[in-house]
């Protein structure tokens, strides 16, 4: 047999991680009635991914996934690339017809290179 005592400060590290897990938990719940599933918290809402699509591999599906660009705008954009090389800068984007500081602004923070 094993006894493991532990020190005052690991008790109180434990039930500091018990309270963060306790609110993630809460979170969870309150953002989807079926977001726990086996003790992991799922969401479906696309905008909680933290993959960014580069704008140098892109393909017209990636761009499709992201906030208003269509298949005609994915295909401008990847027309643009091949004729011009790789994007130096994500704002090289602005160079595209049809896309605007709103659109830029919409998108930006999906995007990398």
């Amino acid at each position: 047999m094993v006894i493991i005592i532990y020190s005052k400060e690991q008790v109180q590290d434990f039930k500091k991680t018990k309270e963060i897990e306790k609110q993630v938990i809460e979170k969870c719940q309150k953002e989807s009635e079926d977001a726990l599933s086996n003790d992991a918290c799922i969401t479906t809402n696309e905008t909680t991914s933290n993959s960014k699509i580069s704008i140098n591999n892109a393909t017209v599906e990636d761009f499709q996934s992201l906030p208003g660009i269509g298949s005609k705008k994915a295909q401008d954009i990847i027309d643009y690339r091949n004729q011009n090389g790789p994007f130096q800068a994500i704002e090289d984007l602005l160079k595209i017809p049809g896309i605007g500081d709103s659109l830029f602004a919409q998108i930006k923070e999906n995007i990398t290179l």
